[in-house]
């Protein structure tokens, strides 16, 4: 997340609706940046809520939207009945070198792993490092606030918590965030899922990212950045996501897992999602590794097609209704040339009055803040609506627990569109 106010840098980089090596859009910088002086009024002006009450704000909160104003960012609390735990793991595959730095002969990724937990009175989960919350922010050109606000974002989740769970009884969903957010930026979601059964490891992608920390106090920067975006840019960039993937499946399901509740994956019950390109990552991955049995791709345009002999398994198309309605032009053409070669189960479904930083934990925070992100849909509400989808989609084709929402249009959801290619039509 380059913060919750500077969706801006990250357009330049990250906002896959413009043709890869296009400009950064000006005017979408200048409108977010007017929010500045909102953002230290409400950091200097904002009431404290003791945690107890905080916490019970969001336990009341069942449709996810924010808990009450407070001094402190937050997430909306999970909707499910377990409690959520969150451990970090420091993985290295010595079996490739990183894509991005010369002379660096082993990939190193940061992950995080939520999970239904033992109850507990342990230590709240830190969103992000002080050092990650000062670069996200000297990245953004922000400097009117403490450079460690985002580090204090209250999450749902207890450190290292005691997993709870039968052996092989838990699905595991991969989550993979947009180009030059970390991993955080998905914690929402990824809370909802863990208080609903499943492992959740979200990955953070090194050098693609403002600011990862290694447990030895090592931060690696954006490399990537730094890369011309054309073609071959995004073609690297994915299949080097696809590699990722893999080996974090293999460190978790694999003989020696890397985490002390391994034990409780059923490794014939994954999946993923993302967001951005880590939304167009995910039909990638699948391709690559045929472990992951369903797959999401929120709000991402994919530059690198699927073949021809297409993709047979469960996927779905979560967007804006501004940028992804068939026909449209511009972005969405990549979802429809995708379409034809998905020949499993899918659904494409737009979500009306979102944007782009709506279905993360940008839009959240923003939205906390007082903040316009360009959205005439709170980002409350997206939230809401990308949880709830996102677990159907799970609960479906992992659990094979059917699912009406996923059939046809909801009253309860009456934003959220569903798509047809022949009509180019999406009815509510």
């Amino acid at each position: 997340m380059t913060a919750p106010l500077t969706e801006p840098p990250a357009v330049s980089r990250d906002d896959e609706t413009r043709t890869p090596g296009s400009p950064p859009s000006a005017p979408r910088n200048r409108i977010l940046r007017r929010g500045l002086a909102a953002l230290a009024g409400f950091l200097v002006m904002g009431t404290c809520v003791p945690a107890s009450a905080a916490d019970a704000s969001s336990a009341a909160d069942p449709a996810g939207s924010p808990a009450v104003s407070s001094g402190t960012l937050h997430l909306p609390g999970p909707t499910g009945p377990h409690p959520v735990g969150r451990a970090s793991l420091h993985l290295k595959d010595a079996s490739r070198p990183d894509p991005w730095v010369p002379g660096v002969n082993a990939r190193e990724l940061m992950v995080s792993v939520w999970y239904p937990a033992q109850p507990s009175g342990g230590r709240r989960a830190q969103y992000m490092t002080p050092t990650e919350s000062q670069l996200l922010l000297e990245d953004g050109g922000i400097t009117d606030v403490p450079p460690d606000v985002l580090s204090t974002t209250r999450t749902n989740a207890t450190s290292d918590a005691e997993p709870a769970g039968r052996r092989h009884g838990l699905p595991l969903i991969v989550l993979s965030p947009g180009f030059t957010k970390p991993r955080a930026t998905l914690t929402s979601l990824a809370e909802d899922l863990a208080s609903r059964g499943y492992v959740v490891a979200g990955i953070d992608h090194t050098y693609e990212n403002v600011a990862t920390t290694f447990p030895d106090g090592r931060v690696a920067t954006c490399a990537a950045c730094e890369v011309d975006h054309d073609q071959a840019f995004w073609q690297k960039l994915v299949t080097g996501r696809a590699a990722d993937v893999s080996f974090v499946l293999d460190e978790l399901t694999g003989p020696r897992p890397k985490w002390k509740g391994a034990r409780l994956i059923d490794p014939h019950r994954i999946a993923m999602a993302g967001h951005s390109v880590g939304g167009a990552s995910t039909s990638a991955a699948m391709l690559a590794d045929p472990r992951i049995r369903a797959g999401i791709d929120i709000d991402g345009t994919t530059q690198v097609p699927i073949p021809d002999s297409g993709l047979a398994r469960p996927f779905l198309f979560l967007g804006r209704q501004s940028t992804y309605t068939p026909g449209g032009g511009g972005p969405v053409v990549t979802w429809e040339r995708d379409w034809e070669h998905l020949t499993g189960w899918k659904r494409w479904l737009v979500v009306a009055g979102a944007e782009h930083a709506s279905f993360t934990d940008v839009g959240l925070l923003a939205e906390q803040l007082g903040l316009d992100i360009g959205a005439t849909l709170p980002a409350a509400r997206t939230s809401q609506i990308t949880r709830r989808y996102t677990r159907a989609f799970f609960d479906l084709h992992l659990r094979n627990t059917p699912q009406p929402l996923l059939d046809q249009p909801s009253p309860q959801y009456p934003e959220v569109g569903f798509c047809s290619v022949d009509t180019l039509n999406c009815g509510n």
